[in-house]
């Protein structure tokens, strides 16, 4: 019983820190970071035509970290405009978003 209270629990902490992060990402990627003027994404109901479209792109958590931090092309760094925190969260966002 003990276990199976434990798993549950562990469940549902994780599952709340999930959402929070979908939440947080989902902000950032509206707000501070601006993502959604240049990239759509279903999810953010986005429509931007400048960057690629993340719902085919389908990035993985770290190709969005990698990206988000050191910027691409024309897209620029976030390092420094947005905090670790952010990143990770908007990184959680798009990446769990295009699965």
């Amino acid at each position: 019983k003990k276990k199976i209270i434990i798993t549950f629990y562990f469940i549902l902490v994780s599952s709340a820190f999930a959402d929070e992060r979908m939440v947080s990402g989902l902000d950032v990627f509206n707000n501070k970071g601006q993502c959604a003027s240049c990239h759509q994404l279903n999810s953010a109901k986005s429509e931007g035509v400048i960057g690629p479209n993340l719902d085919l792109l389908r990035p993985t958590f770290g190709q969005v970290i990698a990206v988000v931090t050191r910027g691409i092309g024309v897209m620029p760094a976030f390092e420094g405009i947005l905090d670790l925190k952010e990143i990770e969260a908007v990184s959680y966002f798009v990446s769990e978003s295009t699965k």
